[in-house]
């Protein structure tokens, strides 16, 4: 195994405690290590990898051919600047010796040694930074960004900057509520998880952390598999099951999802980070493997549909199941 595969199987988020698994609130919270079988993850809120300058042009890639992916309803531009004024500092703490933050007052300087960047703007002058304050934080780190604002009892998707989504669009839902955006999820409203998550983010206070992770499985290292791209990878569920190269085009999808508080909008901030893990990397850990085998044999059909794994779970399971 490659050094590069080495620390990816090292760092990776393996959500699975026992041998099922249904939708919960699943909710800890952030920056608590968590220890696995091959080795840790969570230490921080923003988890910057080998990947990053990489994902960060993919990033650039796919706004430039569909800008859509970034949305801001005119009221959240406040969130906008409180999501980078807390999240470049963040940054800065991840990246010691690569980034650096200069703040006097409100004009703020930010290095990206990574990246190449350099810029000076004005915390709240959107002339300072023409692209807006979401464009840049979203140029700077691997995680999605949704912001959720709060009002009439209930909490609004109405801007985000997202262009890894795992079958599902930004552009589609900004503006809903955020039952509705998890509408066709199933189980979950009979079972009044997705109703008791509400509350509890509307219950956070300024500045509180917490994280969950959640799952699905991926044909290659693809990060976009928005609605707007299915075109592009949707067949591939269905190609898949036949290919000689099945472990390693099957892919354990994660997602590290972030719940942040801010302080100066009162908006919640939704950070969402994709870690990837093909099915023969995952078979180097043995109890991985074993746990997710149990777990995509046992996986209630509609739940199993859902996520899209209808048409290769069984050929995915025969795999681990024989190693």
């Amino acid at each position: 195994m490659t050094t590069a595969l080495s620390s990816r199987v090292a760092r990776f988020p393996f959500p699975f405690a026992t041998d099922s698994y249904r939708y919960s609130t699943n909710v800890e919270p952030a920056r608590r290590p968590v220890t696995t079988a091959a080795g840790g993850w969570g230490a921080g809120v923003l988890d910057v990898d080998d990947d990053y300058a990489a994902e960060l042009a993919e990033r650039r890639a796919v706004l430039a051919a569909d800008p859509t992916r970034c949305q801001e309803l005119p009221h959240m531009r406040v969130a906008s600047w409180d999501a980078l004024t807390t999240l470049l500092p963040e940054l800065a703490d991840t990246l010691p010796g690569t980034t650096s933050l200069d703040r006097v007052g409100d004009r703020w300087t930010w290095r990206n040694d990574r990246l190449g960047t350099a810029r000076t703007f004005t915390v709240g002058d959107d002339d300072s930074l023409p692209e807006g304050p979401l464009a840049f934080l979203g140029s700077q780190i691997q995680d999605d960004v949704v912001l959720l604002d709060q009002r009439e009892g209930a909490l609004w998707a109405d801007a985000g900057l997202v262009t890894f989504a795992a079958d599902w669009s930004m552009g589609f839902d900004v503006g809903m509520r955020f039952l509705e955006v998890h509408g066709p999820v199933p189980r979950v409203h009979e079972a009044g998880v997705v109703q008791r998550a509400e509350q509890f983010l509307m219950r956070l206070q300024p500045g509180e952390e917490y994280r969950r992770t959640n799952w699905t499985m991926t044909v290659d290292r693809r990060l976009d598999t928005s609605t707007e791209t299915y075109a592009d990878w949707g067949r591939d569920r269905r190609l898949v099951v036949d290919d000689p190269a099945l472990p390693d085009r099957l892919h354990l999808r994660v997602e590290v999802q972030h719940l942040i508080r801010l302080g100066v909008s009162n908006a919640v901030c939704f950070l969402v980070r994709t870690h990837v893990l093909s099915l023969r990397e995952l078979a180097t850990v043995p109890e991985w493997r074993q746990r997710f085998a149990a777990v995509l044999a046992e996986l209630p059909d509609d739940m199993a549909d859902y996520k899209g794994l209808t048409r290769f779970r069984g050929a995915a399971v025969d795999w681990l199941t024989s190693r």
